[in-house]
């Protein structure tokens, strides 16, 4: 639900911004377009119904659910769309190996810090500092979203998840806030980090398929950032907004 807002919202700024910027219109292609687009993308999106479908449904472990997943993406990819070449699929593998990498020495040292985190009580020193400032939930949660902001700007999401949630978990468990509502208001700041400077990895990717300069694309894409707030916001303080449909679908809390 909450990625479905966030679309929703999303949409409404690129409406907005069209009409308001006189950008052309393309024809509607019709059903059979969009069904045949459906069906040429539909190998693809497979690998993540494999992937979240095999582990929900308990067929697989998250492990082995990644391993199946990979192998589909391969077999798609060379058997159906036919596009992937041995010398593709080296530096698909190098690039691989060097992100594992990365996230392997995040987790190592991330866990260390969480485990110094632990050991001399920062996260109930956290606590009583912000509720020090205010017992009023909703300033507690928007301090923590303001944090979560900053330092999405600054750092990686896999080593800001791994840092992050020992330090907030327990102050919003000492609100009433549910572990899965905040692990979505967790993933929505971060993820909103990735596309902000002066460290926004898919910012950069975005900017330099596009050839054209950070500056150039912050003009563009700002309108971007309030319709996402927004997102934000109705995620942090409205739980039915994350927690109805884990509750309807898997019978989460009950």
């Amino acid at each position: 639900m909450p990625g479905v807002i966030m679309c929703a919202c999303l949409a409404v700024a690129a409406y907005v911004l069209a009409v308001r910027r006189g950008y052309p219109a393309e024809q509607w292609q019709g059903f059979r377009h969009l069904l045949m687009t459906f069906l040429d993308a539909l190998p693809g999106l497979m690998t993540g119904v494999i992937i979240l479908g095999g582990v929900l449904g308990g067929v697989f472990t998250v492990t082995e659910s990644a391993a199946f997943g990979a192998i589909w993406a391969v077999l798609a990819t060379l058997i159906v769309y036919r596009g992937l070449t041995w010398e593709t699929f080296k530096i698909a593998l190098a690039a691989s190996v060097r992100t594992t990498a990365v996230v392997l020495l995040l987790v190592g040292t991330a866990t260390a810090f969480a485990y110094l985190l632990a050991l001399y009580g920062f996260a109930d020193m956290l606590t009583r500092g912000m509720l020090a400032i205010s017992d009023n939930p909703i300033v507690i949660l928007l301090l923590i979203n303001v944090a979560l902001l900053l330092l999405g700007c600054v750092m990686d999401m896999a080593a800001l998840i791994l840092i992050t949630t020992p330090i907030f978990l327990p102050v919003v468990q000492a609100l009433g806030m549910d572990p899965v509502q905040f692990g979505m208001v967790v993933m929505m700041n971060l993820g909103l980090g990735l596309t902000t400077p002066p460290v926004g990895a898919v910012l950069f990717v975005g900017c330099a398929i596009g050839k054209i300069r950070i500056e150039q694309t912050m003009k563009g894409i700002w309108p971007f950032y309030g319709a996402i707030l927004v997102a934000l916001a109705l995620t942090t303080y409205w739980p039915a907004v994350s927690l109805t449909l884990p509750r309807l679908l898997l019978g989460y809390g009950q």
